[in-house]
């Protein structure tokens, strides 16, 4: 028998999050991301674009900034109109994606991050 399986929804990521959009930023994916709905994004300091987060950086991404609202493929070109939210939120632990090499120090430490600008992650909602 083979298990169905269906891919994470916002609903099963964003708990909470404040009214009118305040939780959430447009922002723009620097070429050569493809970022899952879920991913844990940094943001590079000179350009203030974003990309997957990596803990190993030294431009910014290794900082967590925000989660991705909804999938968005920059594999080609830099795209202008990714979403993610990045203030006064909760959101799942079990739908976060994670850089594949982060260790739990550095997990730890980025949930501390985005804890620290108002994106609260929760086991178990």
């Amino acid at each position: 028998m083979t298990a169905i399986t269906n891919d994470l929804t916002l609903g099963d990521l964003l708990k909470y999050e404040e009214e009118n959009l305040y939780s959430r930023d447009q922002v723009t994916v620097l070429s050569g991301q493809n970022l899952k709905l879920g991913a844990v994004i940094g943001r590079v300091s000179a350009t203030q674009k974003v990309k997957a987060l990596d803990p190993s950086a030294t431009d910014g991404s290794e900082v967590a900034a925000g989660v991705v609202l909804q999938s968005i493929d920059a594999s080609a070109a830099e795209k202008t109109n990714g979403l993610i939210v990045s203030r006064q939120a909760i959101v799942a632990d079990h739908a976060l994606i994670w850089p594949s090499a982060i260790t739990t120090e550095e997990k730890t430490a980025a949930i501390a991050q985005l804890e620290a600008i108002g994106v609260l992650v929760r086991q178990g909602v």
